[in-house]
Protein backbone atom coordinates (compact mmCIF):
# COMPACT_ATOMS: atom_id res chain seq x y z
CA UNK A 1 0.00 0.00 0.00
CA UNK A 2 1.00 3.48 -0.81
CA UNK A 3 0.37 6.12 1.35
CA UNK A 4 0.91 10.11 -0.26
CA UNK A 5 1.05 13.37 1.32
CA UNK A 6 -1.57 15.47 0.64
CA UNK A 7 -2.34 18.66 2.12
CA UNK A 8 -6.00 19.76 2.65
CA UNK A 9 -6.35 23.84 2.41
CA UNK A 10 -8.78 24.57 4.90
CA UNK A 11 -10.62 27.05 2.64
CA UNK A 12 -12.32 24.67 -0.04
CA UNK A 13 -15.87 25.25 -1.07
CA UNK A 14 -18.33 22.41 0.97
CA UNK A 15 -20.15 20.06 -0.85
CA UNK A 16 -24.08 20.76 0.07
CA UNK A 17 -27.02 19.01 0.94
CA UNK A 18 -29.91 21.04 1.92
CA UNK A 19 -32.30 18.71 2.21
CA UNK A 20 -30.37 17.41 5.44
CA UNK A 21 -28.52 20.57 6.14
CA UNK A 22 -25.18 19.06 5.35
CA UNK A 23 -22.03 20.88 4.48
CA UNK A 24 -18.94 18.44 3.96
CA UNK A 25 -15.38 18.75 3.19
CA UNK A 26 -13.57 15.89 2.02
CA UNK A 27 -10.15 16.50 3.84
CA UNK A 28 -8.10 13.17 3.07
CA UNK A 29 -9.55 11.80 -0.19
CA UNK A 30 -9.58 7.68 -0.48
CA UNK A 31 -6.27 7.81 -3.15
CA UNK A 32 -3.83 9.04 -0.15
CA UNK A 33 -4.41 6.26 1.56
CA UNK A 34 -4.49 3.40 -1.14
CA UNK A 35 -8.10 2.90 -0.38
CA UNK A 36 -7.88 2.48 3.53
CA UNK A 37 -9.33 5.13 4.63
CA UNK A 38 -10.62 8.93 3.66
CA UNK A 39 -11.28 12.17 6.34
CA UNK A 40 -14.17 14.36 5.66
CA UNK A 41 -15.58 17.19 8.15
CA UNK A 42 -19.23 18.01 8.24
CA UNK A 43 -20.97 21.03 9.60
CA UNK A 44 -25.03 20.01 10.11
CA UNK A 45 -27.62 22.76 10.40
CA UNK A 46 -29.76 23.02 13.44
CA UNK A 47 -32.10 20.06 14.05
CA UNK A 48 -30.59 18.14 10.85
CA UNK A 49 -28.55 15.10 10.19
CA UNK A 50 -28.89 12.11 8.04
CA UNK A 51 -31.78 9.55 7.23
CA UNK A 52 -31.01 5.98 9.44
CA UNK A 53 -28.30 4.05 7.27
CA UNK A 54 -25.88 1.29 7.39
CA UNK A 55 -22.60 0.54 5.46
CA UNK A 56 -19.96 -1.46 5.40
CA UNK A 57 -17.30 1.12 6.35
CA UNK A 58 -16.91 1.92 10.17
CA UNK A 59 -16.62 5.97 10.72
CA UNK A 60 -15.03 7.21 13.76
CA UNK A 61 -16.49 11.02 14.63
CA UNK A 62 -14.75 13.71 16.87
CA UNK A 63 -17.75 16.16 17.49
CA UNK A 64 -15.30 19.94 16.86
CA UNK A 65 -18.65 21.81 17.52
CA UNK A 66 -22.05 21.67 19.19
CA UNK A 67 -24.09 18.80 20.17
CA UNK A 68 -25.96 15.78 18.81
CA UNK A 69 -28.19 12.55 19.31
CA UNK A 70 -26.94 9.94 18.36
CA UNK A 71 -28.82 6.48 17.55
CA UNK A 72 -26.65 3.26 16.84
CA UNK A 73 -28.19 0.12 16.80
CA UNK A 74 -31.37 1.29 18.39
CA UNK A 75 -29.45 2.70 21.53
CA UNK A 76 -29.59 7.03 21.86
CA UNK A 77 -27.07 8.97 23.21
CA UNK A 78 -25.81 12.54 23.12
CA UNK A 79 -22.51 13.13 22.11
CA UNK A 80 -20.58 17.01 22.60
CA UNK A 81 -17.79 18.89 22.19
CA UNK A 82 -14.66 16.44 22.40
CA UNK A 83 -16.73 13.16 22.15
CA UNK A 84 -15.60 10.58 20.00
CA UNK A 85 -18.01 7.81 18.46
CA UNK A 86 -16.63 4.69 16.76
CA UNK A 87 -19.30 3.17 14.75
CA UNK A 88 -18.66 -0.44 13.63
CA UNK A 89 -19.31 -1.55 10.15
CA UNK A 90 -22.78 -2.60 9.37
CA UNK A 91 -24.40 -0.89 12.27
CA UNK A 92 -27.56 1.26 12.00
CA UNK A 93 -26.96 4.80 12.78
CA UNK A 94 -28.22 8.14 12.34
CA UNK A 95 -27.55 11.77 14.38
CA UNK A 96 -28.99 14.83 14.61
CA UNK A 97 -27.89 18.76 16.00
CA UNK A 98 -29.75 19.10 18.66
CA UNK A 99 -28.76 23.02 18.78
CA UNK A 100 -29.69 26.45 17.64
CA UNK A 101 -26.45 26.98 15.57
CA UNK A 102 -24.47 24.65 13.42
CA UNK A 103 -22.28 22.01 14.37
CA UNK A 104 -19.25 20.44 13.45
CA UNK A 105 -17.49 16.83 13.28
CA UNK A 106 -14.14 15.24 12.05
CA UNK A 107 -14.94 11.93 10.64
CA UNK A 108 -12.33 9.12 9.73
CA UNK A 109 -14.32 6.49 7.18
CA UNK A 110 -12.17 2.90 7.02
CA UNK A 111 -12.10 1.42 4.46
CA UNK A 112 -12.22 4.85 2.38
CA UNK A 113 -15.39 5.89 0.53
CA UNK A 114 -15.68 8.01 -2.52
CA UNK A 115 -16.91 10.79 -0.43
CA UNK A 116 -17.01 13.39 -2.79
CA UNK A 117 -18.68 11.63 -5.62
CA UNK A 118 -21.07 9.56 -2.57
CA UNK A 119 -22.37 13.33 -1.31
CA UNK A 120 -22.53 14.97 -4.82
CA UNK A 121 -24.52 12.46 -6.01
CA UNK A 122 -26.75 12.40 -2.53
CA UNK A 123 -26.90 16.14 -2.91
CA UNK A 124 -28.52 15.72 -6.73
CA UNK A 125 -30.54 12.71 -5.50
CA UNK A 126 -31.82 15.13 -2.49
CA UNK A 127 -32.24 18.80 -4.70
CA UNK A 128 -36.26 18.28 -4.11
CA UNK A 129 -35.82 17.13 -0.43
CA UNK A 130 -35.33 13.87 1.14
CA UNK A 131 -37.02 11.21 -1.20
CA UNK A 132 -38.88 8.33 -0.08
CA UNK A 133 -36.97 5.29 1.41
CA UNK A 134 -37.22 2.92 -1.86
CA UNK A 135 -35.77 6.01 -4.01
CA UNK A 136 -33.00 6.33 -1.15
CA UNK A 137 -32.48 2.43 -0.94
CA UNK A 138 -32.33 2.81 -5.33
CA UNK A 139 -29.15 5.20 -5.01
CA UNK A 140 -27.70 3.94 -1.86
CA UNK A 141 -27.53 0.67 -3.44
CA UNK A 142 -24.78 1.50 -6.11
CA UNK A 143 -22.68 2.12 -2.77
CA UNK A 144 -23.57 -0.01 -0.80
CA UNK A 145 -25.64 2.06 2.02
CA UNK A 146 -28.66 0.93 2.77
CA UNK A 147 -31.57 3.41 4.46
CA UNK A 148 -32.93 2.53 7.43
CA UNK A 149 -35.69 5.19 8.32
CA UNK A 150 -36.05 9.12 8.50
CA UNK A 151 -33.76 11.32 10.30
CA UNK A 152 -33.63 11.05 13.88
CA UNK A 153 -35.61 14.37 15.37
CA UNK A 154 -33.89 16.68 18.09
CA UNK A 155 -36.73 15.87 19.93
CA UNK A 156 -36.27 12.39 20.87
CA UNK A 157 -34.87 11.14 23.86
CA UNK A 158 -31.06 9.55 24.28
CA UNK A 159 -31.76 5.85 26.51
CA UNK A 160 -31.72 6.40 30.06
Amino acid sequence: MTITFHHSPGRQAPIRVPAIGLDLFVRVPPETSAGAFCFIETVNAPGKGPPRHRHREAEIFRVIEGRYLYEVDGRRFHAEAGDVISIPGGAVHGFVNVTDAPARQYILIAPALDASAFFAELAATMRDGIPDRTALNAFGARWGVEFMGPPLRGDELPDA
